[in-house]
C-alpha cells in the first residue's frame, strides 16, 4: 500500500468519525488510567458501569488506597479478573504517590513501571490523556491493519511499529481511535460491513474478495 492510499484512508475515516475518542468515561488522567487497567478483557460498557460508582467515592490514588483492596473489589467485582486488577490498582496507587506525587506520569517507561500497565495501556494514556501521537494496538487495530493492508504484521508490536512509520503525520494523533472505532463498528471480526465501509474501495481485503 502506498502513502497516497494511506492518506486517503485516514482522510475518509476522519470524515466518517469527526470526533474520535475513547468510549471509556473519565474526567482526569488518573480516572482514565484506572479505567484502562480495568478494561483488559472487559467491555468499555462494563467498565463504565463499574467506574461510575467507584469514581463517585474514590477517584484519586489516596481515596482508592483508603478503600483498601477489599473495598475496591466491591466496586469492580462485575469485571473480569477483578481480583488481580484490584491488587494491581492498589500497587499502582502506592507507586503514583511514592514516585510521582500522585500524578500520572507522561513518560512511557514510568507508566510501564506501574503495576498492571503494559505497553498498550501506556500508549492509550499517552495518546488519550496527554495528546501524544501514540497508537495502542488492540484486537480491533490489529485486525484492521492486517485486513486492509495498512500495516500487516504477525504481532501487535510489529503492527504498531509499521503504523508509527506510515500513518500520515496529520492523522497520527487520532489514528488510534479512528482505527479502533472503525474496527468496532464497521470492520468487525466475523461479519465486516463492507457495503457500509467508507474505505472499501481502498481495502486490500475487499479488493481480494472481488476476484
Amino acid at each position: 500500500m502506498n502513502n497516497q492510499t494511506r492518506l486517503a484512508i485516514f482522510d475518509r475515516l476522519a470524515t466518517a468519525i469527526p470526533e474520535p475518542t475513547t468510549e471509556l468515561n473519565y474526567d482526569t488522567p488518573f480516572e482514565l488510567l484506572i479505567a484502562v487497567v480495568l478494561s483488559a478483557q472487559a467491555t468499555d460498557k462494563g467498565v463504565n458501569k463499574a467506574t461510575e460508582k467507584l469514581f463517585d467515592v474514590a477517584n484519586t490514588p489516596q481515596a482508592i488506597l483508603a478503600l483498601g483492596e477489599a473495598g475496591l473489589k466491591e466496586y469492580i467485582k462485575t469485571i473480569g479478573l477483578f481480583n488481580s486488577k484490584a491488587a494491581n490498582i492498589i500497587k499502582l496507587c502506592e507507586a503514583l504517590l511514592k514516585h510521582h506525587g500522585g500524578d500520572v506520569p507522561q513518560d512511557r517507561a514510568a507508566l510501564e513501571a506501574l503495576a498492571g500497565v503494559g505497553r498498550k495501556t501506556a500508549n492509550v494514556i499517552l495518546n488519550t490523556a496527554f495528546g501524544h501521537p501514540t497508537i495502542a494496538v488492540d484486537t480491533h487495530i490489529f485486525r484492521v491493519a492486517n485486513r486492509t493492508g495498512l500495516a500487516p504484521g504477525k504481532n501487535v508490536l510489529e503492527v504498531e511499529k509499521k503504523l508509527d512509520k506510515t500513518v500520515p503525520k496529520q492523522h497520527k494523533k487520532d489514528a488510534h481511535h479512528l482505527l479502533i472505532l472503525h474496527g468496532r463498528y464497521v470492520c468487525m471480526a466475523r461479519k465486516p460491513r463492507c457495503a457500509e465501509c467508507c474505505i472499501a474501495d481502498l481495502c486490500e481485503f475487499k479488493q481480494k474478495s472481488l476476484y
